[in-house]
């Protein structure tokens, strides 16, 4: 049992984390600016954490006071009580623990008292009158603390200048109680994902599971810390993420679209009572149908939850094309069963244990696969993700024919190189001149990297720049010193059926003539004139005694989109049809 109040607020391990500014899920330190301002900072004490709390709002940010906070701390500017030209000494115990800098509203309390004398009352009615800059009360509170500071025997003149300085940075000061608290929580939050990163990861995805948006950032946090999360699983999930005995974290039932609480109190509770479900049918009876409805049972299949109880089949693309063919079957059979007991009947085959069959397919309808975009898109939407393959997968092959390098593999330099991935965020902004630019994440399953599109790019590639879009880049890849990771610059921006016309030098169909009779070579007909483009056609053509290669006119040219090509393979085979590089 962990006593969460008594852990070391100076544990080194988690000094370390923060400063990578790897703080997605971290309590208020999770945010692309309070990271970016973590890296500048690297904090390696509490009170730095404080302070990251405090210097993390509009008025410190736009000040300049943030920049003198963190050069002050690394040694590039001198330390001084609050300033060079006009500090004293009783300010530096007030002042040390933010290197001079005039950061909290206790402080600015803490100043009147040391230097003028005043009393916690007066210091705190000074505060006030600070944050609200009225001229009249301002020039009373001038005058009481010029009159304490000659008291305390410090010069006029220097007591004036201090003077001006708190009123100057009290409009920017923090409650540092507040900040200290906050601090607290979010040093907690970090210990934990520090010392319990599945647990910690699965506790934050239940607390956002109606979030889609934050599930999947929180999903590739759990990628770039190593944890494993596994797709929804109806014989070990539970409504909320958690950890399994390998560590593994088990994707949350409660947060399948499409999917009540009810559904899932009713799963949970039939595997409880009678053990893990056997299958399909198994499932539904147990379940029973009154209580997990047909578009309930669709979004289990298409999540992957219900993968346990299909046949016994390794390829999740059969697997799940099987059990949703059979899932109106098993529907079926299990109001017969209820309608049964209700009538006090029995079905005596029913009742009969299964004989066993090495027939993988007993039971179930056999049905034509999914294709892996099926099987991916059936995860995204009722997952928001992706979890057992990347929709790139399908075009590593021939991807790899004309990209420079992977995204994990790219280093800062001056030549241009050419990357594809998947857009998966884009933010659009506006340059000073008020042109529009944009900045995206391209993902290639390999990693991640964000691609700056300026305005001269993004207007002629705005209508490409879609969230889920596959496109080819061309650019730049530099270190960016402020973030500390590789940025891109982009120069053209592709679709990939751009560029397979632009680097693919035809299509190659591979026929025998036992593949064809007289419709399919309707249909090929047929598919190439409602997909017109500029990609010469080659045909390799056999008829089991003589083969020929042959090159179709200009007239029969093809749009290498994903639509005709998947057309082609309909139509022949996947085998059948390459792009040839």
């Amino acid at each position: 049992l962990i006593d969460i109040n008594a852990i070391d607020l100076a544990d080194p391990a988690c000094y370390k984390l923060l400063k990578t500014g790897e703080t997605t899920a971290v309590f208020q330190l999770e945010s692309r600016g309070m990271k970016d301002l973590i890296k500048r900072l690297l904090p390696d004490c509490f009170e730095d954490i404080i302070a990251l709390v405090a210097l993390f709002r509009p008025g410190p940010l736009q000040s300049g006071m943030v920049d003198n906070f963190i050069n002050r701390k690394h040694g590039r500017e001198r330390v001084s009580y609050p300033d060079a030209q006009y500090q004293h000494e009783l300010l530096q115990p007030v002042l040390e623990p933010t290197y001079g800098i005039i950061l909290y509203q206790e402080q600015v309390m803490q100043i009147a008292q040391v230097m003028a004398g005043y009393t916690l009352g007066g210091a705190d009615l000074l505060r006030r009158a600070m944050g609200k800059k009225k001229p009249e009360e301002m020039a009373k509170q001038r005058s009481i603390f010029a009159e304490g500071a000659k008291e305390q025997g410090i010069d006029p003149t220097l007591a004036m200048k201090i003077f001006d300085l708190v009123e100057k940075f009290a409009g920017y000061g923090f409650n540092k109680s507040h900040s200290a608290a906050y601090a607290l929580l979010s040093y907690q939050t970090l210990w934990l994902k520090t010392y319990f990163p599945a647990e910690f990861m699965a506790s934050v995805m239940s607390s956002e599971m109606q979030n889609t948006d934050k599930i999947v950032i929180l999903s590739e946090e759990c990628k770039s810390l190593g944890l494993t999360l596994l797709p929804p699983q109806i014989n070990a999930g539970e409504f909320m993420f958690h950890v399994n005995d390998d560590g593994h974290i088990i994707y949350g039932l409660g947060a399948l679209k499409g999917v009540g609480e009810g559904p899932v109190e009713a799963i949970v509770s039939a595997r409880k009572s009678g053990g893990k479900f056997t299958d399909l049918f198994d499932f539904c009876q147990r379940v029973g149908v009154k209580k997990i409805n047909k578009r309930c049972m669709e979004a289990l299949i298409r999540s992957g939850a219900l993968d346990e109880t299909g046949p016994d089949i390794t390829d999740l693309n059969v697997k799940r094309a099987v059990l949703f063919a059979s899932m109106n079957d098993a529907i079926k059979a299990a109001e017969q069963t209820e309608q049964n007991l209700q009538l006090g009947t029995t079905d005596l085959f029913g009742m009969l244990t299964p004989v066993a069959d090495t027939d993988a397919y007993v039971r179930y309808k056999k049905t034509t696969p999914w294709t892996d975009k099926e099987r991916l898109n059936g995860e995204k939407e009722t997952l928001g993700l992706y979890l057992t393959g990347h929709p790139i997968d399908e075009y590593a092959n021939e991807i790899a024919q004309f990209i420079s390098k992977k995204i994990n593999q790219l280093q800062p330099a001056r030549e241009v190189i050419r990357i594809a991935g998947l857009i998966v965020a884009i933010r659009i902004m506006r340059n000073k001149r008020g042109d529009k630019m944009g900045f995206l994440v391209l993902d290639d399953q390999s990693g991640r990297i964000e691609v700056a599109a300026f305005s001269d790019t993004f207007v002629k590639a705005q209508h490409k720049l879609v969230k889920d879009n596959l496109v080819v880049i061309t650019g730049e890849v530099n270190h960016d010193e402020y973030s500390g990771t590789l940025k891109m610059s982009a120069r053209e921006v592709m679709t990939l059926s751009e560029a397979r016309e632009y680097y693919a030098k035809a299509v190659q169909l591979t026929l025998s003539s036992d593949m064809l009779d007289q419709h399919k070579t309707n249909q090929l007909a047929e598919c190439i004139k409602n997909h017109p483009g500029k990609l010469p056609i080659l045909v390799n053509y056999s008829n089991g005694e003589a083969s020929a290669r042959l090159l179709f006119g200009k007239q029969y040219q093809l749009a290498p989109d994903d639509a005709a090509i998947s057309a082609l393979k309909d139509i022949t085979s996947k085998d059948s049809v390459m792009l040839i590089y």
